[in-house]
């Protein structure tokens, strides 16, 4: 059988890192794409491929899935992790950031799904996560652009089960609350029910089950791992 392939956009810090070291540790092998030169170094320590890119730029994208077809011929788990979109007053917030806004969060992943999805129908099924952010179904002023897009990940991530599933491929969100692998201040923590931050790891545990088979029956849903911090029912 042959060995399983992990593509993952943001995969040089943070959860993007923590979740490819999670991969490597079961088995699959990694393509990994980060602005800088990290995903190129933790692709050499994990024994992967990686490609210096950016998420919103579509032909940083495509070489990033070519590289993984180029090397590996397959796809099997596709993780989506893309920075934080502009800040600002509500109002104040200019057009041009707002399309910034999509072009980060929505648009990279909707141009992968297009990507991906030949080759796992090919395979029979595969799994895609995109990580977004607690805020999704409770919308906060604090960061206005993050929560009005990636809640329309998680809408496209249903609509894609729908249309996906008969074909065995899974498309979940991961919503995470405050983590350790950014420089926030104790009142962030203090928010959690469990009085502290997240581990990058704990989010990549939470990340690597919905990307593999452990999660094989669950699909189109949007997990919160914060901690407590949020309220939605």
């Amino acid at each position: 059988m042959a060995e399983k392939v992990c593509v993952i956009i943001g995969g040089g810090r943070g959860m993007g890192a923590a979740t490819a070291r999670e991969m490597h540790g079961r088995g699959y092998k990694l393509a990994l794409m980060s602005p800088s030169e990290s995903c190129e170094a933790l692709a050499a320590e994990l024994g992967g491929v990686a490609r210096r890119g950016k998420a919103e730029v579509a032909g940083d994208t495509q070489a990033l899935f070519d590289l993984a077809m180029e090397t590996y011929g397959r796809i099997d788990a596709l993780l989506i992790h893309v920075g934080g979109p502009p800040k600002g007053d509500l109002l104040e917030i200019s057009e041009e950031d707002w399309d910034r806004a999509n072009e980060m969060v929505l648009k990279p992943v909707i141009r992968m799904a297009k990507l991906v999805t030949p080759v796992m129908e090919r395979q029979g099924g595969g799994s895609i996560v995109a990580i977004t952010t607690f805020s999704a179904f409770e919308p906060s002023l604090t960061f206005p652009t993050s929560s009005v897009y990636r809640v329309g990940v998680s809408s496209f991530a249903k609509l894609y089960s729908d249309r996906y599933g008969p074909a065995n491929i899974r498309f979940n969100c991961l919503l995470p609350g405050f983590t350790d692998s950014l420089d926030l201040p104790q009142k962030f923590a203090e928010m959690s029910a469990l009085g502290r931050l997240g581990k990058a790891e704990e989010q990549a545990k939470a990340a690597a089950f919905l990307l593999s088979e452990d999660s094989g029956f669950i699909t189109g849903q949007s997990l919160r791992v914060d901690g407590g911090v949020t309220r939605h029912m």
